[in-house]
């Protein structure tokens, strides 16, 4: 970072006069997100009359005990890592992915959410024991479920694996992914981390939503805070060029280690 990559320096005056600017355009975009989210609201949903199996602190629990009691849910896809075998056979590590992790550190008091008639949890693949002892060393608090076992990542399209279930990666499906350029292939295999969102009325349970991809990087790292600050997130697609040294720490990034490995 040079002084000549820097916002130019200017009075008080001048300053409000081009934050008046940007706030017009900011409204813009504040007013799109609410038509987006209106729309979004508008979805149709997916009855779920699939038993699917989750493990937790208290033992075997349906997905409708996920909910806790309230009528929302809204769901973390949690990646995990594996070694994997030659033959294909994947064995859980210790740690979850850096980059779920990431949105993990930033997931602290539930009490908005739960006035608010919505619960949130985390599910991963892994098993139970590994999560809750990773858990246990990060010092996270949310609720956090297996579903090692169930076809629940792969119905959800967290877990790709064309052998389990049909491809769909952000929303392409096999045939999408190849005409875009992006053919399947395995190295593709593999847990993709996401959000969705679910209702519950009465003893039923439907899915709402699910997001992939930039869908969910407001959920990463600060994002939104770093958004507001002269140098950003800090990674090399950024605008204006040359500002801020790139860290290596966006998602999937080779900077991102486990939350306490960091040095600050």
């Amino acid at each position: 970072m040079t002084k000549s990559n820097l916002p130019d320096v200017v009075s008080p005056e001048e300053w409000f006069a081009a934050r008046k600017e940007l706030l017009a355009e900011e409204k813009k975009l504040t007013r799109a997100r609410d038509r987006v989210n209106a729309l979004r609201r508008k979805l149709p949903m997916v009855r779920i009359d699939k038993r699917y199996t989750f493990e937790g602190p208290n033992g075997k629990v349906g997905l409708a005990a996920l909910f806790d009691g309230r009528p929302q849910l809204v769901m973390h896809h949690f990646m995990w890592t594996f070694d994997i075998d030659a033959d294909g056979t994947e064995h859980p590590r210790d740690t979850g992915c850096p980059s779920c992790s990431s949105a993990a550190d930033g997931i602290s008091g539930l009490r908005q959410l739960h006035v608010r008639n919505t619960t949130l949890v985390a599910v991963t693949r892994a098993p139970y024991a590994k999560l809750d002892a990773y858990r246990e060393r990060m010092g996270w608090t949310f609720p956090w479920y297996s579903s090692d076992g169930s076809d629940f990542n792969y119905d959800f399209h967290a877990t790709v694996d064309e052998r389990r279930a049909p491809v769909q990666i952000f929303h392409r499906t096999e045939a999408d992914l190849a005409e875009a350029g992006m053919p399947f292939s395995q190295d593709l295999r593999g847990d993709w981390p996401g959000i969705s969102a679910f209702l519950r009325v009465g003893d039923e349970v439907f899915h709402t939503y699910s997001t992939f991809g930039r869908g969910i990087e407001e959920f990463h790292s600060g994002y939104p805070y770093l958004d507001l600050t002269a140098l950003g997130r800090q990674e090399a697609w950024e605008e204006p060029k040359g500002r801020a040294e790139p860290l290596g720490l966006q998602l999937g990034g080779p900077g991102l280690r486990p939350p306490d490995e960091y040095d600050v």
